[in-house]
């Protein structure tokens, strides 16, 4: 399963493949690859996922997840 909320980290070198058929080619030894898409170097991650607001104490569960969509809220 992918967090979608930071990158997935993939030993390198890399080449990805976009949606629109470019190929983008990293020879680092380890590559973040950014799966939220706020990165201005997509598809490289450049950390804009940590300036996410973090989730208020209404919006998270006990366990420190958030919910997933269509999810219950074991609270209510």
């Amino acid at each position: 399963m992918v967090n979608r909320v930071g990158p997935i980290l993939v030993e390198g070198p890399v080449e990805v493949v976009g949606d629109d058929g470019t190929t983008t080619r990293s020879d680092r030894f380890v590559v973040a690859i950014c799966t939220c898409r706020r990165s201005r170097t997509y598809p490289w991650c450049d950390t804009s996922h940590r300036r996410r607001k973090p989730a208020g104490p209404s919006e998270s569960r006990p366990d420190g997840r958030q919910p997933q969509e269509g999810e219950e809220d074991p609270r209510s």
